[in-house]
C-alpha cells in the first residue's frame, strides 16, 4: 500500500463524511484540518514522484518502466490536484447555488498530462524534477494513451467546455459515460479502413478516480402497475425486468491556475449480480457470468454501430443509463438530503448536449412523479425550468428518433410519461393555432413515419427552457426551418451561442512557438483572456515581427514533420503550402471536393497543360475517421488513398504535390497538426455544417481558411474580413434554390473540361491499378445524385484556390493576413461561449 499523507487522510476523511454522513465523529482534528496540497518545489515533487512510483506501482527507480514512471508521474500531478479539488467541492457546499450538471455522451479530453501541469503551473517543475531522477518528461508525455470518450466535433466542445467552466469557476459537473472502448482505432488496409479496438485503460487510468460504494441502481424492461391510494390519486410502480449498477469515475477538471478543480463524473454499468456460484458449481460457467457480460457492454463501446436493432437498442441503453445515473446521482448525493424538490429549478439546469441526454426529461419527470410523490402538473411544472438544449445539427438524419415499440419494451414507464407530456403539449398547439391539425402532427412528439416513433428533438424542445444552436447561421437555419413551427410558437424560447474552443489547449499548450511570442509582445494574460489577442493587429504592420511569425510557423512544420515520420513513417516535402483538411469523413463535409482539386492539379501537370514551374508546391494531409457502417465515407477514404498512392510515387509531380493521410487522427496529432497548416479546409455545402471547432483552431493558430458561408465561417470572416479569407461557393439560399429547381450534376460534369477531364481519371481506374468498378460508387454517386452539390461548387472552389496559390506567392502579405487571423479571432474562446451560455441561458453565479 502506498503510503498515506496526511493531505490524503483529511481528503478521505472529509470526502467520507461528505458521502456518508457522520459516521466518525465530527470533532475529530483529523477530520476538520485543512486540506493541503505538496509544496511546489523541485525537491518536493521528486519526493511525491518517487512515493508514488515505490508504494503506487510497487517498483525502484531503478527497475521501473516508462509506465511505471507515466503512472507515477500522473499520479503525483493528481495529488497536487485533489486538495484543490476537494476544497472546491467543500466552498460550494458551504455556500450553495444553481449549478450546472452539463449531459454530454462524449468528452473528447485529449492527453491530460500537459492539460494539467499547465494547469497547475507545474511545467517547469515537473520537468526539473524528472531530470533528477534522470529521466525526460517529454519521454512521458508519449507514453499516455488519450482517452478514448469521443466521436469527433461534439467530444472536443464538451471538453472545451468543462476547462473553460473550471477557470471562470463556475459551478459545474460534466456527467458522461465512462466507455471502456472509445472510438475505434483507425487503420489502413490496402488502402481501406479497419476499425481496431481503442482499448485506452488497457495500461491503467490514472487521471480517474472510482467510488464503487456510490452505486446507482438503474433498471430496463418490465411493466408498470397501477394502483389507487388512499387520497383518491392513481400511483404507478415500474416493475423492472432487469437492472444494473452505474459506479462513477471522478476525473478532475482544473481550471486555468485558479486553484478551482470542477468534476467530470463517468459511469460504468456492471451486473447487479456479476456472478451465479450455482450456476458455475452445476458446471455451465458461461451462464454463471451472463449477467455480468449484458450488463457491462452498456459502458463496454463508444456509441455502437446501430444499423442493426439490436444496436440501436444498447444505444437507447446507454443514453438512458448515464442520464439516469447522473439525474440520481444529483438528487441523492449532490444536493442536501433534505433538498425540498420543488426548488430544483433554483439548484441546477441540465444541459442537453445534443438529443442523446434527452431521455433524462422523462426520467426526472418519473422521479418526482413516482418516488417524490408529486402530481404529473407539478412534476412538469418542475421539469420544464430544468433543462435546456443543445441542437448540434441540420441534418434531419442526425436529429434522434427511436421506435415507440423500441421505448414501450425497454423503459415502458417513461413511454407513458412521454404520452402524457406529448398530449399536455398537443393542447397546446391547438389552444395557440386552432384548426391546423396539419401543425399539430408537424410538432407532435410522436411521429407516424416510417413507423410510430419519439423525436427526440421535439421532446427536448417542448421541455427545455431555452433551445440554442451553436453559429448565427446554424441558430437562424434552426428557427426559420430545422425546429420552424417551434420557433414561431415560442420565439423567446431560441437563441445563439457561438460555440469556442479553449486557448489553454489548442494555442497554449498545442502552440508553445506561438504562445511565447504572443506573451514576448503583449504580456500575460491572455490565455485566461482570450479578446486581448486583439493587441496583435498593430504588430501585422512590423516586418520584424511578421519574419518572427514565419520562425514559428517553419518551427511548427518542423516538429509536424518529425510526428508524422515517427508516428507513420511519412516524410513530408520541405518548403511546401501546408493545407489541411482534418474532420469526420462526411459527405457533407465534402472531402471529395477537395480530392477533385488535388486530382485537376496532378492531371494538369502530367498532361502539360499546367507547367510545373508555375504551380505553387502544396502538400495536402486528410485526416478523417469513417462511422463503420458509413459505407460511401469509408469509399471516399479508400480513394483518397489510392490518389495518394499514386501521386505521391509519380516523380512528373515530384516537388510540386503530396498528399499525407495519417490514420487515426486525434486530438493528439491535432494539437501538433493545426499550428503548422497554411490552409484551412472549411468546404461543407452552405446550411449543412452546425459550426465547425476545428476552423476556429486553424484561425487562432495563424492558418487563412478556405471556406463557404457555412456554420461558424461566417462569424470568422466578418471578423478576419474578407482580405484574409477565400470565399466561394453558393450561399444556403442559393444552395435551396439549385435543390428546388432540380440539381443535375451530370451538366456539371459535361459543361466543365477540367471537371470531367479529373473524374474521368479517377474513372479510368489510373489510380485504382485499372481497376476501373474500384472507384465506381463513389464516381457513379457524384454523376448521378451529388446531394452535396460538390460539381456544383467545383469551379468555385478552383478559383479560390488560385487566388490561395497568388497569396501564398507573396509571403509578407500572407503573414500579415495570418497573424491578422489570430488577432481577430479571440471571440472563439470556449470562455466566452461560456459566458453566453451563462448569461443567456444557465443565470448562475461564478466566482462565489
Amino acid at each position: 500500500m502506498p503510503a498515506v499523507r496526511p493531505a490524503e487522510t483529511v481528503a478521505v476523511a472529509e470526502d467520507y463524511l461528505h458521502e456518508r454522513g457522520p459516521t466518525l465523529e465530527s470533532t475529530h482534528p483529523l477530520a476538520l484540518g485543512p486540506v493541503t496540497a505538496p509544496p511546489h518545489t523541485v525537491d518536493g515533487f521528486v519526493k511525491e514522484f518517487l512515493r508514488e512510483l515505490n508504494y503506487g506501482q510497487g517498483v525502484p527507480l531503478s527497475r521501473s518502466s516508462l509506465n511505471d514512471q507515466y503512472m507515477a508521474l500522473a499520479r503525483t500531478v493528481r495529488g497536487y490536484l485533489t486538495a484543490r479539488w476537494l476544497e472546491t467541492a467543500t466552498r460550494r457546499r458551504q455556500s450553495p447555488h444553481k449549478m450546472v450538471g452539463y449531459l454530454s455522451a462524449e468528452y473528447l479530453l485529449g492527453r491530460q498530462l500537459d492539460n494539467a501541469l499547465l494547469a497547475t503551473d507545474l511545467s517547469a517543475i515537473a520537468e526539473e524534477a524528472m531530470k533528477v531522477c534522470g529521466l525526460e518528461l517529454d519521454a512521458l508525455r508519449q507514453a499516455e494513451v488519450e482517452p478514448g470518450l469521443g466521436n469527433g466535433g461534439l467530444g472536443r466542445l464538451a471538453a472545451c467546455f468543462i476547462d473553460s467552466l473550471a477557470t471562470m469557476d463556475a459551478p459545474c459537473v460534466g456527467y458522461g459515460i465512462r466507455y471502456e472502448y472509445g472510438i475505434f482505432k483507425q487503420t489502413f488496409v490496402d488502402g481501406r479502413q479497419v476499425e481496431v479496438p481503442d482499448n485506452w485503460l488497457s495500461m491503467g487510468g490514472p487521471w480517474e478516480i472510482a467510488h464503487p460504494e456510490m452505486e446507482v441502481p438503474v433498471h430496463f424492461g418490465g411493466h408498470v402497475e397501477r394502483a389507487t391510494a388512499d387520497d383518491g390519486r392513481e400511483r404507478c410502480t415500474w416493475v423492472p425486468d432487469w437492472s444494473v449498477l452505474g459506479i462513477r469515475y471522478n476525473v478532475m477538471v482544473p481550471g486555468y491556475q485558479n486553484g478551482v478543480v470542477n468534476t467530470l463524473r463517468l459511469w460504468r454499468a456492471i451486473a447487479t449480480r456479476a456472478f451465479d456460484l450455482d450456476i458455475f458449481n452445476a458446471g455451465d460457467y458461461a451462464s454463471a457470468v451472463r449477467s455480468q457480460t449484458v450488463a457491462e457492454n452498456i459502458s463496454k463501446v463508444l456509441y455502437p454501430e446501430d444499423s442493426t436493432p439490436q444496436g440501436k437498442e444498447l444505444r437507447l441503453q446507454q443514453q438512458y443509463f448515464f442520464v439516469a445515473c447522473s439525474i440520481f446521482d444529483f438528487l441523492k448525493h449532490t444536493q442536501p438530503t433534505d433538498l425540498d424538490v420543488r426548488e430544483l429549478p433554483e439548484r441546477i439546469i441540465f444541459q442537453l448536449n445534443d438529443t442523446h441526454p434527452v431521455i433524462g426529461i422523462p426520467e426526472l419527470m418519473r422521479l418526482l412523479i413516482d418516488d417524490y410523490d408529486l402530481t404529473f402538473e407539478e412534476a412538469w411544472a418542475i421539469t420544464k425550468q430544468c433543462f435546456a438544449y443543445t441542437c448540434h445539427t441540420l441534418l434531419p438524419e442526425a436529429l434522434e428518433v427511436w421506435p415507440v415499440s423500441l421505448m414501450e419494451r425497454l423503459l415502458p414507464r417513461h413511454m407513458e410519461i412521454i404520452y402524457q407530456i406529448n398530449e399536455v403539449f398537443l393542447a397546446e398547439v391547438r389552444e395557440q393555432f386552432p384548426g391546423d391539425e396539419l401543425r399539430v402532427r408537424r410538432m407532435s412528439i410522436i411521429g407516424d413515419h416510417p413507423e410510430r416513433s419519439v423525436r427526440m428533438a421535439h421532446l427536448a424542445t417542448v421541455a427545455s427552457v431555452k433551445v440554442n444552436g451553436v453559429a448565427e447561421l446554424h441558430s437562424q437555419l434552426l428557427r426559420d426551418k430545422v425546429l420552424a413551427d417551434f420557433s414561431e410558437m415560442w420565439p423567446e424560447k431560441f437563441t445563439n451561442v457561438t460555440n469556442g474552443v479553449t486557448p489553454r489547449r489548442f494555442v497554449r499548450q498545442a502552440n508553445p512557438f506561438l504562445s511565447k511570442l504572443i506573451t514576448d509582445t503583449i504580456g500575460v494574460g491572455w490565455v485566461a483572456n482570450l479578446e486581448r489577442v486583439r493587441e496583435l493587429e498593430t504588430y501585422a504592420e512590423d516586418p520584424e515581427f511578421r519574419a518572427k511569425f514565419r520562425e514559428v510557423k517553419a518551427a511548427n512544420k518542423t516538429r509536424i514533420a518529425a510526428v508524422l515520420e515517427r508516428r507513420d513513417g511519412i516524410l513530408l516535402p520541405e518548403d511546401h503550402l501546408l493545407d489541411v483538411m482534418v474532420k469526420r469523413l462526411h459527405e457533407y463535409k465534402r472531402q471529395m471536393l477537395k480530392l477533385l482539386h488535388i486530382v485537376t492539379l496532378y492531371e494538369g501537370i502530367i498532361s502539360g497543360d499546367l507547367d510545373p514551374a508555375t504551380v505553387t508546391p502544396r502538400t495536402v494531409v486528410f485526416g478523417a475517421k469513417a462511422a463503420p457502417g458509413y459505407r460511401m465515407a469509408k469509399e471516399i477514404i479508400f480513394l483518397i488513398n489510392s490518389v495518394a498512392s499514386v501521386i505521391n510515387n509519380d516523380p512528373r509531380v515530384q516537388g510540386k504535390l503530396f498528399i499525407a493521410f495519417p490514420a487515426n487522427y486525434n486530438v493528439t496529432l491535432a494539437e501538433r497538426l493545426i499550428p503548422a497548416a497554411d490552409l484551412s479546409e472549411q468546404i461543407s455545402l452552405a446550411g449543412k455544417e452546425a459550426s465547425g471547432t476545428g476552423n476556429m483552431k486553424f484561425a487562432l493558430n495563424g492558418a487563412l481558411t478556405i471556406g463557404t458561408d457555412d456554420g461558424a465561417n461566417v462569424e470568422i470572416r466578418k471578423l478576419v474580413g474578407d482580405d484574409n479569407f477565400f470565399l466561394f461557393g453558393m450561399t444556403e439560399p442559393e444552395v435551396a434554390d439549385l435543390q428546388a429547381r432540380g440539381y443535375r450534376p451530370t451538366e456539371y460534369y459535361e459543361s466543365n473540361e477540367k471537371l470531367r477531364r479529373a473524374i474521368n481519371l479517377i474513372d479510368s481506374g489510373h489510380f485504382t491499378g485499372g481497376n476501373r468498378e474500384a472507384a465506381s460508387m463513389v464516381i457513379g454517386d457524384l454523376l448521378y445524385n451529388d446531394r452535396f452539390l460538390v460539381l456544383a461548387d467545383y469551379q468555385a472552389y478552383l478559383d479560390a484556390q488560385a487566388e490561395v496559390e497568388a497569396a501564398y506567392a507573396d509571403q509578407e502579405a500572407w503573414s500579415r493576413s495570418a497573424i491578422l487571423n489570430v488577432a481577430r479571432t479571440g471571440f472563439f474562446s470556449s470562455d466566452r461561449s461560456m459566458r453566453d451560455y451563462i448569461n443567456r441561458i444557465w443565470h448562475i453565479q461564478t466566482g462565489f
